[in-house]
């Protein structure tokens, strides 16, 4: 079987845009690496079920978002821009049919209208204000947005410390609850069990993660683990974060130590670090895993290339079986396609 993965990139050095990498499920291999959207900083992707791509994006000097029909290559259908940088994280609101941002250098949360040719029309703003007592934290930083279980929106502002839950209608943005982590967590994004009773929140600034159960729109704090060795007293960010589809496993990326941590989840949803491998790279900002999570993509931004391990379902454990795979600037890792569909 072919499994397609979009791959995410900053364009500073050679990387045109967006590019698309096929996995070989059968020979375990990643080959055919070819361009397929050409715009210009593209660090993070959100795909609709219609193969419309929206991508954090420059133009113009400007940041924004770019929307491209993946149905025909190197169609951009919208440049969305603003003054100021781009975001960092979009997801797509399939059911309701909105598309949301998070922008880490404005401090802002954006939610756009998804009319019918596929653009976007900007509906409406959040705002927030703080810093933390990091120097990184020197504002407000919003790194992540996208819908809880129960169907609300939750947003981590990893320079204030803070995570919303919000709710979203017509007249714009409404906290429902603020959780506060520890000073210097840094909170880049989260993810929930399958469940949706117990989120797991990756510290990019603390090199942790926080399990907090979720219940009434309230985040409550069940334990914090570190995701690297006591000893390592060298810098390190943590960054992307996936679970498996069984809540069995957690998955967490380290810049720095350039290695993924493995987590088993207990029976009370707390975590137990079982490996930390290395990723054959450096600087491993986002990973996925494969449709059917026998397989983890890794993209090693400042070395340009990917790292393919196998995954073993019973215990979690990680196994490289495919290193410097040539791909440049990855930033953003999304499986996409199966069965050998490809847009190209």
């Amino acid at each position: 079987m072919i499994e397609s993965i979009l791959l995410g990139t900053y364009t500073k050095q050679t990387s045109k845009g967006v590019y698309q990498i096929d996995l070989n499920t059968e020979s375990k291999q990643l080959t055919n690496l070819q361009l397929v959207a050409e715009v210009e900083n593209p660090t993070y992707l959100a795909l609709s079920k219609k193969n419309i791509l929206y991508a954090v994006d420059r133009f113009d000097n400007q940041g924004g978002l770019s929307v491209t029909d993946l149905n025909s290559p190197q169609n951009v259908l919208q440049h969305i821009v603003a003054p100021g940088t781009p975001p960092a994280y979009v997801t797509v609101d399939e059911k309701h049919q909105f598309v949301f941002d998070a922008n880490y250098h404005e401090g802002t949360l954006h939610a756009y209208s998804i009319n019918n040719d596929h653009t976007l029309t900007l509906d409406s703003t959040f705002t927030n204000t703080g810093k933390g007592p990091l120097k990184e934290q020197d504002g407000s930083h919003l790194h992540y947005v996208d819908r809880t279980p129960d169907g609300n929106l939750i947003a981590c502002d990893l320079g204030t410390d803070q995570v919303f839950v919000l709710d979203y209608d017509s007249t714009g943005f409404k906290i429902i609850s603020t959780f506060e982590t520890t000073p210097g967590f840094g909170p880049r994004h989260i993810v929930f069990n399958n469940t949706g009773d117990t989120a797991y929140l990756v510290g990019e600034l603390s090199s942790s993660v926080a399990v907090l159960s979720y219940k009434d729109c309230q985040l409550t704090h069940l334990q914090t683990i570190k995701t690297i060795p006591d000893d390592w007293n060298q810098h390190n960010g943590c960054a992307a974060i996936r679970i498996t589809d069984d809540s069995r496993f957690l998955y967490v990326s380290n810049r720095g130590y350039d290695s993924i941590a493995v987590f088993e989840i207990q029976a009370d949803g707390q975590l137990k670090l079982i490996q930390n491998i290395s990723v054959e790279g450096s600087f491993p900002r986002d990973f996925a895993l494969s449709h059917e999570q026998n397989f983890l993509v890794v993209g090693n931004q400042t070395t340009n290339n990917l790292s393919l391990f196998e995954r073993n379902s019973n215990d979690g454990k990680l196994e490289l079986i495919q290193k410097d795979v040539a791909a440049p600037e990855v930033v953003c890792v999304h499986f996409n396609k199966k069965n050998g569909e490809n847009y190209v």
